[in-house]
């Protein structure tokens, strides 16, 4: 049991039968009456952002999340398949579980699972990939006043906007976080 009183950013408890990280807190003591403890969660399930305030003596049930490595193998059109490197089992996830998580990961790249009490309920890619452009338009000369981009298609199928003088073929890297490019490579 963690007291609101030791909140922190990132700590993840359980509340009305869901699982929420801290975002952020506050601890505020007005001039009249109690001090209380203002906090922004993030439910790790569906994304939500709620806003609640705790007495200081609240407790909460801390939640343990485990992170496992696990490798992409493949998608067979309604299944996505991962395996865990330790042990070699398989576990398949569907479309609506992965989401848009594994947008730019290619097959056989190492990815985290997110769980809690053994319910996946997150897939977390590599915080940067590098990938081959697979389409783009070709840069036009002159355009390069003002840092113009274009869209190019990534092997993974994801369309991102690159700087001009990027061309197809070129292995870019990107922040799998915003989805932005970072650099060629």
């Amino acid at each position: 049991m963690v007291s609101a009183g030791d909140f922190r950013n990132g700590l993840t408890i359980e509340l009305d039968n869901g699982i929420y990280q801290v975002i952020d807190f506050q601890h505020v003591k007005p001039g009249k009456g109690a001090a209380f403890v203002r906090t922004k969660l993030r439910n790790i399930k569906n994304g939500g952002v709620v806003e609640k305030t705790f007495r200081p003596t609240e407790k909460c049930p801390q939640a343990h999340i485990e992170r496992k490595d696990m490798q992409y193998l493949y998608s067979d059109g309604d299944l996505f398949h991962f395996m865990d490197v330790e042990n070699y089992e398989q576990i398949a996830m569907s479309e609506d579980q992965v989401g848009t998580s594994l947008k730019f990961v290619k097959e056989n790249d190492m990815v985290k699972m997110c769980s809690h009490n053994g319910n996946v309920f997150a897939i977390e890619p590599p915080l940067f990939v590098e990938l081959e452009i697979t389409n783009t338009e070709p840069g036009v000369k002159g355009d390069t006043a003002t840092g113009a981009t274009k869209p190019a298609t990534v092997e993974t199928g994801a369309t991102i906007y690159v700087p001009l003088f990027v061309n197809q073929g070129d292995k870019i890297s990107i922040d799998t976080r915003t989805g932005e490019y970072l650099k060629r490579v």
